[in-house]
């Protein structure tokens, strides 16, 4: 039972993860009101939780309840997985802390925002739209060094 609440917990995770970034792109313009960034700021908190999840579950699934970790090491799809979740996890940095520099903006001031934080977030969730596509070719066998 422990491995199916670990496993719904990782897919839980990558949803609230994704769902956190639609959303922040959703609220994001380069010029807000202060409630907004003050929102973008909740936000943002969620999707950073969400991914701590996704990582910590993860981790369980690779070293206490998954296959042996030697059959993910021979499979270049999971590599390429880690890499991209470490990337969209590498790119939120600059939007997290534009966003926690203005996590007390006024509510009827205006924030602006660098347009890179818009493009990075697109980034992170394109990558977020691959990842799961590489789970499934790797639960369908793709991706073993031969």
């Amino acid at each position: 039972m422990s491995e199916v609440v670990i496993s719904y917990l990782h897919y839980l995770g990558f949803a609230a993860m994704a769902a956190a970034l639609v959303l922040e792109l959703f609220l994001f313009r380069t010029e807000v009101p202060g409630a907004v960034a003050r929102r973008l700021a909740r936000v943002d908190v969620g999707y950073g939780a969400s991914a701590l999840i996704v990582l910590v579950s993860g981790l369980m699934r690779l070293l206490v309840f998954g296959k042996p970790v030697a059959y993910y090491m021979k499979n270049g799809l999971f590599h390429v997985k880690i890499t991209l979740f470490v990337v969209a996890v590498l790119l939120s940095i600059y939007p997290t802390i534009n966003f926690i520099r203005n996590r007390s903006a006024p509510f009827d001031g205006k924030v602006a925002y660098p347009g890179t934080v818009g493009v990075l977030m697109k980034i992170q969730l394109l990558i977020l739209v691959v990842i799961p596509l590489l789970a499934v070719m790797m639960a369908r066998g793709y991706g073993f060094k031969g």
